[in-house]
């Protein structure tokens, strides 16, 4: 029955292979089950029902994508994203993690509506490489002082705005012990070395007295806290416009740019020879509508489903696997709740890092490229925000471009999103 679903002679693979890769990307992702419950409950969602509502729409995603695109890639609400959603949107801007959901659902919508009609298609063709690269390094930066302060590594100061905090404390000790181990690990190849990491910090904090241990397996809790909660008419409030335009460009550049990378590195994607990636682009934008109902920030493709090609992972089988196991995770939910903010901070921290690799896509020697692109990645942590970052890139991307005489070289849609932004900040600064 799997040979004939998933055609594994034809893609040279075998069950064996593809369970094996399936497990492979689960370790390397499945993180995700611990992080996002610890930021998102920070805007007052109730953490039991985020965790639930994380691995529902991990499962749901990739169980899409196994059977509608059949590629090997694991899908699970997206970071950057969901720090967006809770530091930025509720946090800073002050509105309620319902009307964020509504945002999120409106933005998975649109996106739907993309993706069907090919104007996403369009739209990626029409940003520049220096700014998708700066998009992901500088929410990486986002990401990286979101876990230095969590973590007490670094503080407030009247005088200097950040400072560096009490690393003598128990807490930043064992944030900086778990980046180390997470990073040597990963150095070493080990398969699931952000997973291992938080697992040893959240074990050494509660030998420590630092955090409690609230046992590892029960039935899954709740998800009626989250559960369709999602306020939508709220969401059309005008200060949210620019949100939701911020949701549906970070999802666009990040869901298509992993999805056409791992699949490239799995040879699913050759020129000439007719592929998946438009079911797979629906199986992306179906998944965060699911997971706005079920109560959690943008779902996404995830870049970790690689290591999963890399075991040679190449049909939907490897999905089914992922999809699978985000459903027996369900029934670990004490265990997740016991992970104090120590243990995921490096976590987080280290993802920061992994993107900061994109800095070397960047034309550096051209400053009408790399000028935009310096600003894109510098306000997003500056600023608290990855709709201030977009907003002062594409806006100075289009500027430059123009004072510098060649206004020929800004695509249609770097206009149309640069436009966007000055009609944000006119009309709903806010």
């Amino acid at each position: 029955m799997l040979e004939r679903l998933f055609n594994l002679k034809e893609n040279g693979t075998s069950v064996r292979t593809e369970v094996i890769a399936g497990i492979t990307t689960f370790l390397t992702m499945s993180y995700i089950i611990f992080v996002n419950p610890e930021i998102l409950s920070s805007t007052g969602m109730d953490r039991n029902a985020v965790f639930v509502a994380t691995c529902l729409a991990a499962a749901l995603g990739t169980l899409v994508m196994a059977f509608v695109a059949k590629w090997p890639i694991g899908m699970a609400p997206g970071m950057g994203l969901n720090a967006f959603f809770a530091f930025t949107v509720v946090g800073a801007m002050g509105f309620s993690w319902q009307q964020a959901l509504g945002a999120v659902f409106i933005s998975g919508v649109i996106f739907l509506l993309l993706t069907v009609s090919g104007i996403r298609s369009w739209l990626i063709a029409g940003i520049p490489q220096s700014m998708r690269s700066a998009i992901a390094a500088g929410i990486g930066l986002f990401l990286a002082i979101i876990a230095l302060k969590n973590s007490g590594i670094v503080a407030a100061s009247d005088a200097t705005f950040v400072t560096l905090g009490d690393i003598t404390k128990t807490g930043p000790l064992l944030a900086i012990l778990g980046f180390f181990i997470i990073a040597a690990l990963d150095a070493l190849k080990v398969r699931g070395a952000i997973l291992i990491g938080i697992l040893v910090v959240t074990v050494l904090s509660m030998l420590l007295g630092v955090s409690q241990f609230n046992g590892v397996v029960s039935a899954p809790p709740s998800l009626l806290p989250t559960f369709l909660q999602l306020d939508i008419m709220g969401a059309l409030h005008t200060g949210l416009v620019h949100v939701i335009l911020v949701f549906v460009l970070v999802e666009v550049f990040d869901a298509t740019g992993t999805l056409i990378g791992v699949a490239k590195r799995a040879g699913l994607i050759e020129p000439g020879k007719p592929n998946r990636l438009g079911r797979a682009l629906l199986a992306d934008s179906t998944a965060i509508v699911a997971g706005s109902l079920l109560g959690t920030s943008s779902t996404t493709a995830y870049v970790e489903s690689a290591s999963g090609v890399q075991a040679g992972g190449r049909t939907g089988l490897t999905a089914l696997v992922i999809a699978l196991l985000f459903l027996a995770a369900l029934f670990f939910s004490p265990l997740a709740g016991s992970v104090p903010a120590y243990a995921t901070a490096p976590a987080l921290l280290y993802v920061a890092c992994l993107m900061m690799r994109e800095l070397v896509e960047i034309k550096w020697e051209d400053v009408t490229e790399a000028a935009p692109a310096a600003l894109t990645a510098l306000m997003m942590p500056f600023t608290y925000s990855i709709a201030n970052g977009l907003a002062f890139g594409f806006i100075s991307y289009a500027v430059l471009k123009t004072l510098s005489g060649r206004p020929g070289e800004v695509h249609p849609a770097t206009w149309i999103v640069a436009a966007l932004f000055v009609i944000r900040f006119a009309f709903f600064a806010g």
